[in-house]
């Protein structure tokens, strides 16, 4: 006894040490893995760090670029010979920001007030399926109530007449009127699961959420691109008298000024040109009649390159006839008129259709 007692002293060591070296093993390997995992956060804060090196890089860039700009810019202002073509560079810039800025807001207010009448729609038709749907859902809880309601009274009536055959030789009709109540009892069960499914359906119909407002449909899209494209036509159409459109697109495409208008005399020349030109662009005077009779022209001539596609391809946007005639009565002559006005009005428009 006392050797098997010593043998079993000697076990408990050997577990013992099972025990610690299985503990170190878990620390090894959580060690190991916390190590990977901040290996693997190490790498990506290091990556984080080289793109925010190339993002400052990019705008160090992008500043130097602005102030070479603007040092250029002093210099030109600083030289009278030079000073006057960088004023109508800008003028012209800024006619035709102009244009596209009323551009801007003409389609904004076309969508806002779309997009109204479309979210009224949307919920008009969703509160007539609603309707729909709710009256029939309350058409079937009101038949479950009534069949619920002449199954308890069919149960309670066969009980009331069972309760009154107390002799014993109403045995046989008792029995029978027994099995009709067990029948009964289950068109009850019946007829309460019925109404309970009736009144869930109730329920789920007034707890359906607001769907949501998918966004102004395809003819809508296309409607407003239209009425953008005649806008940029009509304020074009105003211009055609001069060659402020091209010169102010041209504007608009470069960075720096040029000193491609003139003399100083030619300059203040033509930024007076530029002056009456904001007011002839500006002016509301039959902008809704153009826009309208416009939009009806290129609706019909219009074509897009898929069914879902909102914007017209620039190919089919050819002018017609009533653009010739708009030409010639302001002088201008026809073969000079697409030229000079679908370009330009293609640009005009292209970076506001939706």
């Amino acid at each position: 006894m006392k050797a098997l007692r010593q043998l079993g002293f000697f076990k408990v060591p050997f577990r013992q040490d099972d025990s610690q070296q299985e503990t170190e093993e878990e620390r090894v390997l959580a060690l190991f893995r916390n190590r990977a995992e901040l290996k693997k956060a190490h790498g990506e804060l290091q990556e984080e760090i080289y793109r925010l090196k190339d993002r400052i890089k990019q705008q160090e860039g992008a500043t130097l670029r602005v102030q070479e700009m603007l040092g250029a810019l002093e210099t030109r202002l600083g030289n009278p010979e030079s000073a006057y073509p960088a004023l109508v560079f800008y003028q012209l810039r800024r006619l035709w920001q102009t244009g596209r800025e009323m551009i801007e807001q003409f389609v904004g207010d076309l969508v806002r007030q779309q997009e109204e009448r479309e979210r009224r729609q949307h919920l008009a038709e969703h509160n007539r399926r609603q309707f729909s749907k709710r009256e029939a859902a309350d058409k079937e809880l009101r038949s479950a109530e009534t069949a619920a309601a002449d199954a308890i009274m069919n149960v309670s009536a066969l009980e009331t007449e069972r309760a009154r055959l107390t002799r014993f030789w109403h045995y046989f009709k008792r029995r029978a009127l027994d099995q009709r109540i067990a029948d009964a009892q289950s068109t009850v069960t019946t007829a309460n699961y019925t109404l309970t499914e009736a009144r869930a359906a109730v329920e789920a119909i007034e707890k359906e959420p607001l769907p949501e407002f998918p966004g102004l449909l395809v003819e809508t899209r296309r409607a407003i691109n239209i009425a953008a494209i005649a806008y940029a036509e009509v304020l074009c159409l105003r211009l055609t008298k001069t060659q402020l459109v091209r010169l102010a697109r041209e504007a608009t495409s470069r960075r720096e000024a040029t000193d491609e208008y003139g003399t100083r005399q030619e300059c203040e020349a033509l930024m007076e040109e530029i002056e009456r030109a904001r007011g002839l662009v500006q002016g509301r005077t039959n902008i809704v009649q153009e826009v309208k009779a416009r939009s009806e022209r290129i609706k019909q001539i219009a074509r897009y390159r898929t069914p879902v596609d909102t914007s017209p391809m620039s190919d089919s946007l050819a002018f017609g006839e009533s653009d010739v005639a708009d030409g010639e009565a302001i002088g201008v002559g026809a073969n000079r008129l697409p030229n000079v006005l679908g370009e330009d009005t293609w640009d005009l428009f292209r970076i506001l259709l939706r």
